[in-house]
């Protein structure tokens, strides 16, 4: 992942994509819609921007992750998964931690994250 492509939005669906993929056989638009508390239409312009790119495909009614799109969404899950626990074993609050992981994904360099990475591994 680089910062150069940097687009927010789009690891944020990859990623919701990702996490109710975990949970359920299938995944609609209206999944997604309610995970990430946005409108149909809203939902509707992301898929077609990542079945564009070729990170998802969808067969009329569901919506699946391509192996690029799964990758790509693994790889901000885990920069999400290693700054919360990051910011806990700092002392920040699970809540707080969470909250600042979902922004702070988008924005660490890969060196920055490395290091956090290295540090939790100790």
């Amino acid at each position: 992942m680089n910062n150069a492509n940097f687009n927010q939005s789009e690891q944020d669906y990859l990623e919701s994509l990702l996490m109710l993929s975990k949970n359920n056989e299938v995944v609609h638009r209206i999944d997604v819609a309610k995970r990430m508390s946005v409108s149909g239409a809203a939902v509707n312009k992301a898929m077609k921007l990542l079945c564009e790119k070729g990170y998802v495909y969808e067969d009329g009614k569901h919506l699946y992750l391509t192996k690029s799109g799964k990758a790509y969404a693994e790889k901000v899950y885990e920069k999400h998964c290693i700054i919360r626990g990051f910011l806990q074993k700092l002392g920040v609050s699970p809540d707080n931690a969470e909250e600042d992981a979902c922004r702070m994904e988008h924005l660490v360099c890969e060196e920055t994250f490395e290091k956090m990475k290295e540090f939790l591994e100790k």
